[in-house]
């Protein structure tokens, strides 16, 4: 399960220290009201000045770089507050005006620093991938990391996949493995909503029996798996931060991965076809015994009714429609 190159920070961080440019990392821990990032976003500066990942739509980027470079000389983090006006936002391309609060931390030594073996332990998390989070107390600069089980707000933020402050003057960078995306079907549709979904930070997989559909030629370097739909999602396990979606509507190769998944934590389950294939569909799990409440799960037809014709517009209805899922 790979991360989309752009969610690579904490990596470009480390792998900058460890050549030597050194490297700082600042994370955006408290937001306004509709800020472009979220709490929990990042962006690396090495010391040479370069930078991957965002924290804002541009208007503190450069006062944050700053801060970094100042870092890396002093190792000392800090905590930089901006008050963005409506007039200053509305000129960097955001909606609206208000405060951001953003950790910068200086990887490897001194007292204030973020340890390099820390940095080290997370990226592996990341790598394996296991859910970690970064607890960081910044009165006392302590850290530590905390994985699932262990602190019933860090779990609660696993669970609501938000990093953020608590009360008590914590802040809980919350790094979840990836999203999945498993499509059944090497259909056209199946070529966009792959892209889409990895620009959208999810690690797809394609399930496709049919030698001829699902050809590394047709999708050249996605993982496709040619197992039979419900032997591949036995393999894979969905988990509740696993979308599912069917796309050959031929029953004999959707029906299969359709009743196995419903009854995995899958938290999204869409099926393409039309509301007269669905009514069949529902007449058939019906018939297998699953029940009203079950069926009820599936989406179908499949995608938001964004009146999308050409397969991207159906892809991009369908990806709308997992996030909509996901988010709300």
């Amino acid at each position: 399960m790979t991360r989309a190159d752009h969610d690579l920070i904490p990596e470009a961080a480390l792998a900058w220290h460890r050549a030597g440019k050194g490297a700082a990392l600042a994370t955006v821990i408290e937001t306004w009201g509709s800020a472009p990032r979220q709490a929990g976003s990042q962006l690396a500066i090495s010391g040479d000045g370069e930078m991957t990942g965002s924290v804002s739509g541009g208007c503190v980027e450069g006062a944050v770089i700053t801060e970094a470079l100042d870092a890396l000389d002093d190792r000392k983090s800090r905590i930089l507050t901006f008050g963005v006006s409506d007039e200053t936002a509305f000129a960097a391309g955001l909606a609206c005006g208000g405060t951001i609060r953003v950790l910068v931390e200086p990887v490897g030594e001194g007292a204030e620093a973020l340890p390099e073996p820390l940095l080290e332990s997370l990226t592996a998390a990341r790598a394996a991938p296991r859910a970690l989070a970064i607890v960081t107390t910044p009165s006392t600069w302590e850290r530590r990391l905390v994985p699932p089980g262990q602190d019933p707000a860090t779990d609660a933020r696993f669970k609501s996949d938000r990093s953020g402050m608590e009360e008590d003057g914590r802040f809980i960078a919350i790094h979840n493995p990836p999203l999945r995306l498993i499509v059944i079907g090497a259909v056209h549709i199946a070529q966009p909503l792959l892209a889409i979904a990895r620009t959208c930070g999810y690690a797809p997989t394609l399930v496709e029996p049919r030698a001829a559909f699902g050809s590394a030629a047709r999708f050249p370097g996605e993982t496709i798996l040619d197992d039979w739909p419900d032997e591949a999602l036995a393999r894979l396990q969905p988990d509740a931060r696993t979308a599912i979606v069917t796309l050959t509507h031929d029953p004999k190769l959707d029906d299969p991965a359709i009743r196995f998944a419903l009854t995995s934590p899958a938290f999204y389950l869409g099926c393409l076809g039309s509301t007269r294939t669905h009514a069949r569909r529902v007449e058939r799990l019906t018939e297998a015994g699953f029940t009203p409440d079950q069926i009820a799960k599936i989406r179908a037809p499949v995608g938001l009714n964004i009146g999308a014709r050409s397969p991207a517009e159906i892809a991009v209805s369908i990806m709308a429609q997992i996030t909509e899922t996901l988010r709300t």
